[in-house]
Parts: C-alpha cells; sequence; structure tokens
C-alpha cells in the first residue's frame, strides 16, 4: 500500500452529491486498508448553498483538515465553485471539473456576479485541468442525478488505485437497494472516465456548458 496521504478535496452545490461522492471516495480507500479522515462544510445544502468536502487517506492520517496549498486533486461538480477553491491546489496537483454551471441565489439575486470563464482563470494559471460538462453527459443517460458518478467516473483513472476499486464501492450501493440502477452507474462511470480523456484533446469552449439558475 502506499504510504503517501493523498488529499482530495470536493467542491460544489447543495444537491449535486458532494458528500455521497466523497463518502464513496471513503469507502473505495477503506476497502484497501487506507486510514481515512474526512470533513464536511455544508451552507444552505437544501437550497443550493456551497458545500465542501475534505478528504485525506494514506497509512496514517491525523486530520480531516486539507490545508490551502495541499489537495492533490479538487474534483469540482461547479465551475464557479471549483475556482473559489483553486488556492488549496497543491503545485502540480490537478483539477477535474465539472463544467455545468449552476448559478447560486445570491448570484442569480445580484448580490455577486458568476466569472465569465473560471474553466480559462484556472489554467491562465498553469494548472493542469480536465474540464467537462458532467451534467449534459448525465442528461445523454437519462438522468441528472447522474451527474455524481460522472464525476467519481473522471476522477477514477487519477487516484493511488484501480478505477475497479471505486466502482465497485458506487455499484456496491445499488446491488442490494436498487439494482435496476447498477448498469446505468456503470454507464455513467465508464462516461465519466470517457469525458477526461475527450478533454485532453478538446479544449473547453469559453462559455460551453450546461447552466441551470437555483432559487
Amino acid at each position: 500500500m502506499n504510504t503517501k496521504t493523498t488529499n482530495i478535496l470536493v467542491v460544489g452545490i447543495g444537491g449535486q452529491g458532494v458528500m455521497t461522492a466523497t463518502e464513496i471516495l471513503a469507502e473505495a480507500a477503506i476497502s484497501l486498508g487506507h486510514d481515512v479522515k474526512k470533513t464536511e462544510v455544508a451552507g444552505m445544502a437544501q437550497r443550493g448553498g456551497v458545500v465542501s468536502s475534505h478528504l485525506r487517506f494514506g497509512a496514517k492520517v491525523l486530520s480531516p483538515q486539507i490545508s490551502p496549498g495541499e489537495a492533490d486533486l479538487i474534483v469540482g461538480f461547479e465551475a464557479a465553485e471549483t475556482l473559489r477553491w483553486i488556492h488549496y491546489l497543491r503545485p502540480g496537483g490537478l483539477v477535474l471539473m465539472n463544467t455545468a454551471r449552476l448559478v447560486p441565489p445570491v448570484v442569480s439575486g445580484g448580490l455577486y456576479d458568476y466569472p465569465e470563464d473560471p474553466v480559462a482563470e484556472i489554467r491562465a494559471q498553469g494548472i493542469e485541468v480536465y474540464a467537462f460538462d458532467a451534467m449534459a453527459i448525465a442528461l445523454e443517460l437519462g438522468d441528472v442525478r447522474l451527474g455524481n458518478t460522472v464525476m467519481l467516473g473522471a476522477i477514477a483513472d487519477h487516484l493511488p488505485f484501480p478505477a475497479d476499486v471505486l466502482l465497485d464501492s458506487i455499484l456496491r450501493r445499488f446491488r442490494t437497494r436498487k439494482p435496476e440502477m447498477v448498469d446505468v452507474n456503470a454507464s455513467a462511470f465508464a462516461s465519466g472516465r470517457a469525458a477526461v480523456v475527450h478533454s485532453e484533446q478538446t479544449p473547453q469552449r469559453h462559455g460551453a456548458g450546461c447552466e441551470a439558475v437555483l432559487t
């Protein structure tokens, strides 16, 4: 087992499944014998408030908190939130982000401006970014809620353990409670992995991505 501690920061908007995704990542790490610590902060999650979740795993982890400049991976479920947390990424770290814009009430109400192009702003800092529209992929598969599994598929090949370990942790949740959802979640996971490969080949165009206004 790798003795290095892995730090993953998952951020987004309430209702996107940020906390569930972190729980599944934690379960996968635990299944391999890692010591795992995690913590979450949710602001009005039911109303589209911001949500962040810190996950740390390795041979021995003392604190669940990731400090600024220490995240190996930032998994952004929402574009502007990814940009807002970018200072947590370590030098040489990686960003995997959903380009769909879920505009929170503070923006739709005129209190704050939404960044014009979050992906471009992050890339301008010399950061490696894989950007793709997880919401559009989920909708193509027939259920926007699959965006969670799409995002997990995207991170799968950038973890210190095989992708199949993460996939098994996802499908295990459905095999007993909703077996009819196993195949579509497996497809969503595969689509997330493919989206990262496509992102490598096709730079994100300005303004691309689904948009939803939360009220």
